[in-house]
């Protein structure tokens, strides 16, 4: 039998355009994409709302908008708010 599920956080990369997030955390191994995330202001805490995914990752981070690449995408951890 299959139990319906909803996914409650995870990478912005998964998230589809006008889906909408909480930034959880910012995880990356390479300096390079931690000092983008920070010049860019996205943090703990900020909304984020995918505007376009394809063919390059455009999202709106308060009344920014801004394009992004999948490296950063995938290193931004968003809790999903639905609806």
């Amino acid at each position: 039998m299959f139990i319906p599920f909803s996914i409650m956080g995870c990478s912005l990369e998964l998230l589809k355009s006008g889906d909408c997030g909480i930034v959880t955390v910012c995880q990356s191994q390479d300096e390079t994409i931690r000092k983008k995330l920070i010049l860019m202001g996205i943090k703990t805490g900020n909304t984020i709302t995918v505007e376009q995914q394809f063919p390059t990752f455009v999202i709106k981070c308060g009344d920014l908008s801004m394009t992004i690449d999948r490296e950063i995408a995938r290193a931004i951890y968003v809790r999903v708010i639905e609806g």
